[in-house]
């Protein structure tokens, strides 16, 4: 049975728009132009060479919630007074949301100049560096604007009949009898047609429930993560929305705006995070608490984050491995943490078998290896005695005259 809208839209939910955003770039750059004040000057983007990064469109409490971080390079010209051509290239090492968005920081720009310089060359350059990223800028305010309006039907669930896909009035069959009643009911006699909530004594112990592990590695140290999960201040820099946390056994604790809500079981900074989670959506079983044990593993270059989450309820893992991975991970990657989530390999029969046997041999290499070792040692020794030997036997032989070269004979005429 279907969710009436007011309640299906607090799931979490994410889309990636990866494809569709690089192809918007591609599309919308290349229309931006400016001219310059001398007759005939003006300056383009003439082709986007490339869209590094994440985009995606979340929803969060029924909020859509746009969430990218890009790198764009792309090709520039233009044409001097004279009509001389100018080229050069141009990247924007971030185009994201907390730019675009929240004005948190400014845009880079980093010019190259490809034709050989000169007076109006060089003003036509100096035309693209001063009055392009105004327009640039002009331009990408548009993007999360975009995002929502192509893709936030696919994330919201709306009352309104008129959604893309839904075919017209005029193609509907006509309706009669019960089935007509049926389909001009109110939302609020659908809504009334659920069953009765379980209170939670009823839920607690008749739930199934699995284990969802999402691990990551930040290039961060291990205090200053504690600090990103624990600290009210800081969380909503990676969450975007509004925390209550308190880092102190028993004190409870808000995420994403009272999207998540648990209280803090025990606090060992800044290794471990052991935490009741608690997700406020209509999928998720009333009165239950899953158990999170976030692990903190800090070596020489990087620390390891081990999200442990005990108590999903069966058949909800996948969608809740995809939000950790969406909100806490990619939340941290959006401010600028760096990590790699690790993939373990699979090895083949085969190729295990090949490897003990080269495990044996290493094995038995070492053996062999000391024994050569060995019989080196003794052979130096050797040689060396007989060096200081020979050292000390061929002066005395010498002095003895034993060793005397005889002299060779001469003729006399």
């Amino acid at each position: 049975m279907a969710l009436p809208p007011s309640t299906a839209n607090w799931h979490w939910k994410n889309k990636n728009v990866t494809n569709w955003g690089r192809d918007w770039f591609e599309r919308e750059l290349p229309t931006v132009t400016v001219k310059g004040d001398k007759e005939g000057e003006v300056v383009s983007i003439s082709q986007v060479t490339e869209v590094d990064g994440d985009i995606e469109l979340g929803q969060r409490k029924s909020k859509l919630i746009t969430i990218f971080d890009t790198k764009v390079t792309m090709k520039w010209q233009g044409t001097t007074s004279d009509g001389t051509e100018v080229k050069g290239t141009l990247t924007i090492p971030e185009v994201s949301h907390e730019i675009i968005c929240d004005g948190l920081s400014e845009f880079v720009y980093n010019w190259t100049l490809t034709t050989p310089a000169s007076p109006e060359v060089n003003s036509v350059f100096e035309l693209a560096r001063t009055r392009l990223p105004t327009a640039l800028e002009a331009k990408l305010s548009t993007f999360p604007i975009a995002i929502i309006d192509t893709h936030g039907r696919d994330l919201t669930v709306s009352a309104e009949p008129s959604r893309a896909g839904t075919p017209s009035q005029s193609s509907k069959p006509t309706q009669t009898g019960a089935t007509a009643a049926a389909s001009t009911a109110p939302v609020a006699a659908t809504a009334a047609s659920f069953a009765p909530v379980k209170t939670k004594a009823e839920q607690k112990g008749h739930v199934n429930t699995t284990t969802v592990v999402v691990e990551g590695d930040f290039r961060a140290a291990a205090d200053d993560l504690y600090a990103l999960l624990t600290d009210e201040k800081r969380i909503p820099s990676w969450t975007r929305a509004p925390a209550k946390s308190k880092p102190e056994v028993g004190a409870e604790y808000s995420l994403f705006g009272g999207g998540v809500t648990g209280k803090y079981v025990s606090l060992a900074p800044p290794k471990e995070i052991v935490q009741t989670w608690v997700l406020q959506s209509p999928t998720w079983p009333a009165g239950h608490e899953a158990v999170l044990t976030t692990t903190l593993d800090q070596g020489d270059e990087s620390t390891k984050v081990t999200f442990h989450l005990a108590g999903v309820p069966l058949g909800s893992e996948e969608e809740i491995k995809r939000n950790i991975e969406g909100y806490y991970i990619h939340g941290f990657k959006s401010i600028g943490y760096a990590y790699l989530i690790p993939t373990a390999p699979v090895y083949s029969s085969s190729y295990v078998q090949n490897q003990s046997k080269v495990a044996s041999a290493t094995k038995a290499a070492p053996k062999e290896s000391t024994e050569l070792s060995s019989t080196s040692y003794f052979t130096a020794v050797a040689i060396a005695i007989l060096v200081l030997a020979a050292a000390f036997v061929i002066p005395i032989l010498s002095s003895t005259g034993f060793l005397q070269a005889r002299s060779p004979v001469s003729s006399r005429k």
